[in-house]
């Protein structure tokens, strides 16, 4: 699934004579076959492809030559960076390294908030209590699967499961 909206809206806007410039290579494409298709799609509006750091013009034989090998060499670096990223991260594993930002609530500290909760008092009060903000709240009381409903008073509802 193709999710970057800027490019849709780019060769959308584009028309026969446009040339859609882009900076390199491989922020066109995630891959060659995507590559391949974009560009043959602007061959097919009769719109000219430039990218500025490959000096790459696919209006001649010589770039198109070329945007095939920039492609293929764009494709192989992204495939060894992941190789990479995901060899490094197995090596953190290994050494007991976990990624990410500490939990900013949990055990103990989640049982207790869970308890003011059902006990009646509100969020806000949770937060300042508890020194966590809002969002952080909300987002471990989902994952924890609490599923307390507010009342119009801003306080928690009594007896909710979690």
């Amino acid at each position: 699934k193709d999710d970057r909206a800027g490019l849709a809206r780019a060769l959308e806007f584009v028309r026969a004579g446009d040339v859609l410039v882009v900076w390199k290579l491989d922020r066109l494409g995630r891959s060659l076959s995507h590559l391949l298709a974009i560009v043959t799609s602007l061959k097919d509006k009769r719109v000219a492809f430039r990218s500025l750091t490959e000096n790459l013009d696919t209006t001649t034989p010589s770039g198109e030559f070329l945007f095939q090998v920039f492609g293929a060499l764009a494709q192989y670096e992204r495939a060894l960076i992941q190789e990479r990223v995901v060899a490094g991260l197995a090596a953190a594993r290994k050494r007991g390294r976990i990624g990410g930002r500490p939990q900013a609530i949990t055990g103990e500290k989640l049982d207790a908030i869970v308890a003011a909760l059902d006990g009646g008092m509100s969020k806000a009060a949770v937060c300042r209590n508890f020194n966590v903000k809002r969002t952080t709240l909300i987002e471990t009381l989902t994952r924890a699967g609490w599923r307390g409903a507010d009342r119009a008073d801003g306080r928690a509802q009594s007896g909710a499961d979690r």
